[in-house]
């Protein structure tokens, strides 16, 4: 991380980075994906994190209707979830086969995946270089 997290703007950059991350690690398994797409008994992986960041920052509004814990034993449902403890986790998909050979990739959605994968990564490329342009401009 190069910038520290206390400011606006260095939360914001960490959280492009952080997902940069994630879509390299996604663009990893979406080619693992399809160099197996032939494997007899494969099972396709996919990665999710952009709904785990979510989560994460929405935890950090006040809440409109806070929990009211009237006993020690109280699961609190509005607390707080560092968005810096969000990591990208890789799930393999076990419940579907598409042939004979109990393999489920499906070519076509993986290349689809990759396109929409490379777009995302290529927009958060341009937003970070933006924000790093907009810093040197205001240091300068």
């Amino acid at each position: 991380m190069i910038f520290g997290t206390n400011s606006v703007f260095g939360k914001k950059m960490d959280m492009m980075e952080r997902t940069l991350d994630a879509v390299r690690l996604r663009r990893d398994v979406i080619a693992d994906n399809i160099a197996n797409a032939d494997t007899p008994f494969f099972k396709r992986s996919d990665v999710t994190f952009e709904s785990q960041l979510r989560r994460a920052i929405d935890s950090e509004k006040e809440p409109e209707f806070p929990a009211l814990l009237t006993d020690p034993r109280h699961i609190a449902f509005d607390e707080v979830i560092d968005y810096q403890t969000v990591k990208p986790n890789v799930a393999v998909e076990f419940d579907t086969s598409f042939r004979n050979d109990k393999n489920n990739v499906d070519v076509d959605k993986e290349m689809v995946d990759a396109n929409k994968n490379a777009l995302q990564y290529n927009m958060l490329l341009e937003a970070y270089s933006r924000n790093i342009k907009l810093m040197d401009l205001v240091i300068r």
